[in-house]
Parts: structure tokens; sequence; C-alpha cells
């Protein structure tokens, strides 16, 4: 015979409609439920008791082994990563760190990259001085163009891996300029890169002589904008007329020429050879107001200083 409780009586004893509390049966109710109503009562609230402190700290611990420290983060607001942190939790993909601003420079004739009386050493000492930082500039030896070219290319490896990546390649940003042989190699640097996929945003050519087998007059497609100053007098004459090899994608900013005949311009620190065999080829190079020219347009593609 089964019971069902359909009550709590405020004595913790079951109530059944028409139940005898002495009913010869009620030994077998309380058997079957094994326990008085009191007792069960203290122990279902002992059970609920325990349930709530468990429970708890069950689901804590849970959380705990699924939710990930917060990472420590660097001045900048980075996360740092662990040294010891698994694959799992490196980021896949690594960001490509911008490269300087570069800017190459080339002498002429037989003059040293450190010759501070020559005006493509000037402009890129006040180039450095104007922008201490994000700016790379250097100044080379024209016969050096092997090295400015590996040393374009060092700086675009960003992860210094030995090899220069499509998006590194996208990010360069480059300015080369150089006078008389140098702006013949400046513009066969422009070309070697061309070859290599990386874009130049700017070429300057100052009284430009070309060397043997170079070619000083067409700028290649992955130059931006290019610009000439040239003087026609003298011995030592500069290239008259730069031109794109695709008029879509690089802007010929001008071709403009000098003259001195009619001007005095003091080259006091320069040889006397120089001011008698190639005088004004070599008043092109000490002209003011050619080289402020020049540094305008080089500054106007670099950061703020």
């Amino acid at each position: 015979m089964i019971y069902s409780a359909a009550d709590e009586s405020p004595a913790g004893t079951f109530t059944q409609p028409g139940w005898d509390k002495d009913h010869p049966d009620k030994k077998k109710l309380v058997l079957h439920l094994g326990l008085d109503m009191s007792v069960r009562k203290r122990l279902r609230k002992f059970v609920l008791a325990m349930l709530a402190v468990v429970f708890p700290a069950i689901f804590a611990a849970g959380q705990s082994e699924r939710t990930p420290l917060p990472k420590e983060k660097d001045a900048t607001g980075m996360p740092v990563e662990s040294v010891g942190a698994s694959s799992a939790e490196l980021p896949v993909e690594k960001d490509v760190p911008n490269s300087p601003v570069i800017v190459i420079g080339f002498v002429g004739g037989f003059i040293g990259h450190d010759n501070m009386i020559h005006s493509p050493v000037q402009i890129a000492a006040h180039l450095r001085e104007a922008h201490p930082s994000g700016v790379y500039v250097k100044v080379f030896e024209n016969r050096r163009r092997e090295s400015a070219h590996q040393e374009i290319l060092n700086l675009l490896d960003a992860h210094h891996d030995g090899k220069i990546s499509a998006e590194e390649k996208q990010k360069a940003r480059i300015i080369l300029y150089g006078m008389s042989w140098g702006g013949s190699e400046a513009v066969t640097l422009a070309k070697e890169l061309d070859g290599e996929g990386i874009p130049v945003l700017l070429t300057v050519q100052i009284d430009s002589v070309a060397k043997i087998r170079e070619n000083d007059e067409v700028i290649p497609t992955n130059v931006k904008e290019a610009a000439n100053f040239y003087q026609s007098d003298g011995l030592i004459r500069g290239q008259s007329k730069i031109r794109a090899a695709d008029e879509t994608r690089t802007r010929i900013l001008g071709n403009f020429r000098l003259e001195y005949k009619s001007k005095n311009i003091q080259c006091s620190k320069y040889p006397w050879y120089d001011k008698i065999f190639v005088k004004y080829h070599t008043e092109i190079e000490c002209d003011p107001a050619v080289w402020s020219q020049v540094e305008s347009l080089i500054g106007a593609k670099l950061p703020p200083g």
C-alpha cells in the first residue's frame, strides 16, 4: 500500500484525508518513507545548503580553467607574450612595421660622401637635423650605388629575415637625389628597384651627367614623381630633359633650366680648377636657390619633424 503526502502539518507529520494516525498500516508508511517528516525536512535543508556552497565553487573553478588571465601590457598598451607561450596563443600573422622614409643622395665626380663643402652632403645634414626620427638619410659616392642598393634592402627588411616580402615592398618610401654622375646613379638605382617591385616616391637630378651604359633620361615606372634641374653652358652640361617611361604612372614635376652666365654665384670653398674648367656645372652645385628647391621637394615627402 503506497501513500502520497498532500501537505505538511506543523508537527512535521503527513496527514492524509481519512487517515487515522493509529491506523495499523502506519508502520508501513514510515517504513516506506524511511524517515519521518521532521527529519526529512532538516535533511533537505542541509542538502540544499551544501549544494549552494558546492555548485558555485565548481562553476568558478570551471570558469578559471576556461578564462585566460589578462595579459601584461607594455608601455604602448600592447599585450606582452610570455616566453613560454604555446603556439596556439601566439598571433598567427605578424604586422609589418613601417620602415623609415629612406632618402639616398649621390655626390658627383670624385667627391667624398662626407665632404660638407658640397650641397648634396649639406642638405642631407639639414634633413637629418629637421627629422631626427622616422627618416633615414645617407649620402654615397656615385661609384657606391650597389652599397646604397643593399642599404635600402636592409632597411626594408623589417623582420630581419633576409627577404623582402610583398607587404614590406608596398610600404617602401624612398627618395633618391644626385648631382652630376650622382644624378645618373639615382635613376639607375631606381631602375634596379623597379626590377624588384619596390616603389620610389621621388627622384631629383641636378645637372645630371650620364655614365657609360647608363640612361638618365628615362624615369622608370616605379617612380611616382621626378624633377630635373640643369644648366646648358660650359664643358659639362646636365641632362636637359627627363621623361617618364609610363606617363600614367610617373609625374614629371619639371625640367628646370638655370642660366649662370649673367649671375655671380660665389663658390669660394670649391677648388680653383672646378671654377675654371667646369664653371657653370660647379655654380649650379653651389647655388643655394637650387638646393633650397631640392630640399623643399624632398621635405614635402617627409613626416613632420
